[in-house]
């Protein structure tokens, strides 16, 4: 892998080398069993904060060990070169249900809902998406009604990472007027009575992480789980999106590195017609195709990562970033199953699960039309 003196230093480096470590050892050997299973051992969360890996990014006094965004890279992009983009989501939900809390929890919020995560004791999830209402976050109908102590919650979400066995969702929910400025974000136990998982959902893709359809039926929540005060919680979604996306880059630029690898070595030792792929004009000139998207979408990925740690407004840049990573990872992926021609198709060969997995890249976090329509906003 190509590294970047501006981006990376001795830290960042010494911390891949102890989550590539970790990856070759307690994820690469099973992950063909655990996409078939379709979810991976619950163990293997208290495995990976053991060393530190659910942590990296998150601040000391709430469990974390510290670090900037680039250490937070390094960990998404070594959990993806396992090759299963269903375990480094399983297994990162955290990074997508937490922040909110950071953000805008009480302390008290963070001991009883963030500790516990980073210790790999707890598995959270975080609750957007809806039946009816997939990336139009400001027209969320779950609603939470206020009771006394509580909020009565019903309705349902779908789409949710780790929500099968989570035993925590930030759960979006109306509380208020129609649009934004009516949601709030609210921490559910899973073990409340009133909460139910409806389905597990199956995919074509990312078959190691559990995926859930659930239901909300009078939910009585404690209003103590509130995050912030009514109507904040637009601005909670909305800070956490920035990340999620820049991490939805980080999947896609590995999956097509992983795809260019592969083919790569299959060029130089698979023979057609007495010589090697490689000697093939054609093909060599794919390759030189596949590397150079993949490099330069990695490269302004790292650029726009780089704006964000810095506090910069980003919004255009990682919307453009996310939709040029996926494409280029849809477009690796598929030169590379060409390459492989039959093998490609066939599932012994990691190149299927690449990209079949590399096609939520591209609607997860916000589809690429909505990234479109936030650019088009801001530059019109």
């Amino acid at each position: 892998m190509t590294q970047y003196v501006e981006y990376f230093e001795e830290s960042h480096n010494i911390l891949r080398q102890t989550i590539r470590k970790f990856v070759e050892k307690e994820i690469k050997p099973h992950v063909e069993t655990w996409e078939e299973a379709a979810e991976f051992p619950k163990e293997l969360y208290a495995k990976a904060a053991e060393v530190g890996l659910l942590g990296v990014g998150y601040p000391e006094e709430v469990g974390g060990s510290g670090g900037d965004l680039f250490h937070e890279i390094v960990v998404n992009e070594e959990l993806m070169r396992a090759g299963s983009g269903g375990i480094a989501a399983g297994l990162g939900s955290h990074a997508i249900a937490l922040p909110p809390i950071v953000a805008l929890g009480t302390q008290e919020q963070k001991e009883r809902f963030v500790r516990p995560v980073l210790e790999g004791k707890r598995i959270a999830a975080l609750g957007i998406t809806e039946p009816g209402c997939g990336s139009d976050v400001a027209n969320i109908r779950t609603k939470a009604v206020r009771d006394g102590d509580d909020y009565v919650v019903n309705g349902s979400k779908t789409f949710i990472t780790s929500g099968v066995r989570a035993d925590q969702v930030t759960l979006a929910v109306r509380t208020g007027e129609p649009g934004p400025h009516g949601l709030s974000l609210l921490v559910v136990e899973t073990d409340t009575p009133g909460f139910r998982v409806s389905r597990k959902l199956k995919k074509l893709g990312w078959w190691a992480s559990d995926t859930a359809e659930m239901s909300f039926e009078d939910c009585r929540v404690p209003a103590a789980n509130l995050l912030g005060q009514e109507g904040y919680g637009f601005y909670g979604i909305m800070h956490n999106f920035q990340k999620e996306r820049l991490y939805l880059c980080l999947m896609a630029n590995v999956t097509a590195e992983l795809a260019f690898e592969y083919s790569k070595e299959y060029a130089k030792t698979r023979e057609a017609f007495g010589r090697p792929l490689k000697g093939f004009q054609v093909t060599r000139h794919k390759l030189v195709e596949m590397a150079m998207l993949v490099d330069i979408s990695r490269e302004y990925t790292y650029r726009i990562a780089a704006k964000i740690g810095a506090g910069l407004d980003a919004v255009n840049e990682i919307s453009m970033a996310k939709i040029f990573a996926a494409q280029v990872s849809d477009q690796v992926t598929s030169m590379a199953i060409q390459i492989h021609g039959g093998y490609g198709y066939m599932r012994e060969y990691p190149l299927e699960r690449l990209f079949r997995d590399s096609r939520i890249l591209s609607i997860g976090g916000g589809t690429s039309e909505i990234m479109k329509e936030i650019v088009s906003k801001r530059i019109l």
